[in-house]
């Protein structure tokens, strides 16, 4: 078992060569072949889901993991899916944008198609149990809510991402469908209170995959991939995301000024710190060369920038929702 490869695979997408790869253990294959690195977002909609039943009073463990497990298991297939489906299409050919920030198993030879749609299928299966066993515990909307998820793991990669709806794709996962849905099988209720309480989030997740897509918007462009920030354009794409992140903030704002939550939340405002730190790079074009000095994630740029942002956010309003819970306690 190689420990430290594990831990690496969940701080970044590690670059591997052949025989590094055939040296792994399969966890250690799993973790880097399902990006298991940014497998933390559909963690935290998990953890957001979850305290916010349990301020509520109405909390079940078992029934959370369930939750959870489901949750970062299909986002895992998914990732998975998105690289077999882009293989097969060709787009990963020829030095494209997925296959330079990290290792596709496809198209570095590390996997046959065959032993990653093993990948797919068995972690596709293990999500599905997941969520059968909701199904079985807690009926109701659940097989709705199991069948969009089960949509949108199957076609976000094509075609929702060609015709520009992959963006609004993950923010109704993120937001509505993983914190809400999620709520609502810890809890057996639906909140709509709690879907717009998992907006401030989920809007980080989207620019994100915004980010993302203006990382490699030239590329996309060129191979007719209507992406979000190929319809808008890329100068408009940055500045939209930037909104996104503003309104992070000022959705927090609107839910402590209601009464939803105590000001505990405004804690998320010590993001801004790394909010200023990236602004310059949103208000100038991506620079064609890696920058002196830049991390090693290169290409990543825009993403990268929008990750840390979100990570930083994230665990932060997290730690607000539980410092919420605990006032609850007490008064």
């Amino acid at each position: 078992m190689n420990f430290a490869m594990w831990a690496k695979a969940l701080q970044i997408i590690p670059h591997v060569s052949q025989d590094e790869w055939k040296r792994l253990d399969v966890i250690s294959k799993w973790l880097i072949s399902t990006r298991a690195a940014v497998l933390v977002m559909t963690f935290l909609s998990a953890a957001i889901a979850g305290v916010l039943a349990f301020q509520q009073g109405d909390f079940h463990f078992g029934i959370w993991i369930l939750v959870a497990l489901g949750l970062i298991l299909a986002h895992a297939t998914n990732n998975l899916l998105n690289d077999f489906t882009d293989y097969v299409r060709g787009v990963d050919q020829d030095n494209y944008y997925r296959s330079q920030y990290g290792p596709q198993p496809l198209v570095h030879g590390l996997m046959s198609r065959r032993q990653l749609l093993t990948y797919a299928a068995v972690t596709g299966a293990l999500a599905l149990a997941a969520g059968a066993s909701l199904v079985h515990l807690r009926g109701g909307l659940t097989l709705l809510l199991l069948g969009a998820g089960a949509f949108f793991v199957l076609f976000y990669t094509f075609p929702l991402k060609y015709i520009a709806l992959g963006e609004i794709a993950v923010l109704i996962v993120w937001g509505p469908l993983m914190v809400g849905g999620g709520y609502y099988e810890i809890t057996g209720a639906w909140d709509w209170n709690v879907v717009i309480a998992s907006l401030p989030y989920a809007l980080g997740v989207t620019g994100v995959i915004f980010g993302k897509h203006i990382d490699k918007y030239e590329m996309d462009r060129a191979k007719r991939i209507f992406t979000l920030p190929v319809v808008l354009g890329e100068r408009t794409s940055r500045y939209a995301i930037l909104g996104m992140l503003v309104l992070q903030y000022l959705s927090v704002l609107y839910l402590v000024l209601t009464g939803f939550f105590s000001p505990l939340l405004l804690i998320v405002f010590l993001a801004l710190t790394e909010f200023f730190r990236i602004l310059p790079m949103f208000r100038a074009p991506k620079p064609a060369e890696k920058p002196a000095g830049y991390p090693d994630v290169w290409p990543n740029y825009f993403v990268a920038a929008a990750f840390v942002h979100n990570r930083r956010f994230g665990i932060l309003y997290l730690v607000g929702l539980i410092a919420n819970v605990v006032l609850g306690l007490f008064i």
